[in-house]
């Protein structure tokens, strides 16, 4: 079983700049040290917001490439510690020969900047190129509509203004399933859980995020078979060009202009994103 563990967020009090006696109760968004081991074997600990770890068990497992679908776990546990919570993910057979075939001998340190945290050679870093499964291209009012919709989903964030969120939106732009997280790839990771588990129809539809779009969350959007990605804040080089390569969808919103479309499939072709 897992259970969400700790509260999410919490109330501090903060000194008033320039004032010796002044006081402010501030309300902070929470993390904690977050292990994952794979029939009892570690893997990899991610700082993390202790909120939807049965997701991000499930979407981590995926976007780490070990395994390929939600019935390749035959089970997940959770439990608290002094030091964190231990994550504990049983693979079925297949997925366990092949993950033990492949497993290294390495710490991996993950945190909300990077994303590329024990990986130790270049030649790591890019995966086999993929293709988005369908071609799909959400239209300016849907993308304008989750815009405006993300902000009455995102509780965490309202109330911190310190995590990051993973929406996923229907064709029209009506948000269905948010994730939230302190870190970008943490929200991404749950929502792509939630997703695998049924959650909502990756084959129809869009995914928003409210933080930046880095290359890894190009790459994590196409392993999780999504087709278009819509970031509320400007792509990467890599980003764009990993997404051109592989036939995404990639914009990103403003409240105050119309999106700007870096990617879709058709177009673009070859090209290199200009200064």
């Amino acid at each position: 079983m897992v259970a969400n563990s700790g509260p999410v967020a919490s109330e501090v009090k903060a000194l008033v700049s320039g004032s010796t006696d002044e006081s402010r109760r501030v309300v902070c968004a929470e993390e904690q040290p977050v292990a994952f081991r794979y029939n009892g074997f570690p893997h990899g600990v991610m700082m993390a917001t202790p909120d939807d770890l049965l997701d991000f068990a499930y979407g981590f497992s995926l976007t780490e490439g070990i395994i390929d679908r939600a019935s390749d776990i035959e089970g997940v546990a959770s439990a608290q510690g002094d030091a964190g919570i231990a994550i504990d993910i049983s693979l079925g057979a297949a997925s366990l020969h092949r993950y033990l075939a492949a497993r290294r001998i390495r710490q991996l340190r993950g945190n909300t900047s990077c994303g590329l945290c024990g990986v130790e050679d270049l030649a790591d870093v890019r995966r086999p190129p993929l293709r988005t499964p369908s071609i799909f291209s959400p239209e300016r009012e849907a993308m304008a509509r989750a815009l405006h919709e993300l902000r009455d989903w995102q509780p965490l964030s309202r109330a911190t203004h310190g995590a990051h969120a993973a929406a996923w939106a229907s064709a029209e732009g009506a948000i269905q399933l948010v994730r939230e997280d302190v870190g970008r790839h943490n929200a991404l990771d749950k929502l792509i859980g939630a997703g695998l588990r049924g959650g909502f129809d990756t084959s129809s539809g869009f995914c928003a995020i409210t933080s930046r779009c880095s290359f890894e969350m190009v790459q994590k959007a196409l392993v999780a078979g999504f087709s278009a990605l819509v970031a509320a804040s400007a792509p990467t080089g890599m980003a764009i060009r990993t997404a051109r390569t592989s036939g995404l969808f990639l914009a990103t919103l403003s409240r105050d202009h119309p999106p700007l479309i870096f990617a879709q499939r058709g177009c673009f072709a070859g090209q290199r994103p200009s200064g």
